[in-house]
């Protein structure tokens, strides 16, 4: 298996940090790293595409945000799914899943 980190799939991204914000709230370094360990070291978010897609996720409503005091006491704005970000990450896990299947399909009939 290749080591190296992979390219997010366009629209893989709102899926992955919906998915990371399930276990609670978290600033944006904490989404970038639940991201890296939930996709064992696969994908590898960085601040460039990380902070326009959680902009982004903000102004749809599916993510709220506020600022707090990380662990080690800088100051930190932090992200939490919202109801209507629930309702998305269904949408992005049903989506994927057919995406998934699609692919599966195309590479048995290779």
């Amino acid at each position: 298996m290749n080591s190296e980190p992979t390219t997010l799939l366009q629209g893989t991204l709102d899926l992955l940090i919906l998915k990371s914000l399930v276990v609670g709230e978290m600033h944006g370094l904490g989404i970038s790293r639940r991201i890296q360990q939930i996709t064992g070291g696969t994908f590898v978010v960085k601040p460039g595409s990380l902070f326009p897609a959680l902009h982004r996720m903000e102004e749809e409503g599916w993510i709220s945000s506020f600022w707090g005091d990380s662990k080690n006491n800088r100051r930190a704005k932090y992200y939490r799914l919202t109801s209507p970000g629930r309702k998305q990450l269904e949408v992005e896990t049903k989506r994927w899943g057919r995406i998934s299947w699609a692919i599966a399909q195309a590479l048995e009939a290779s």
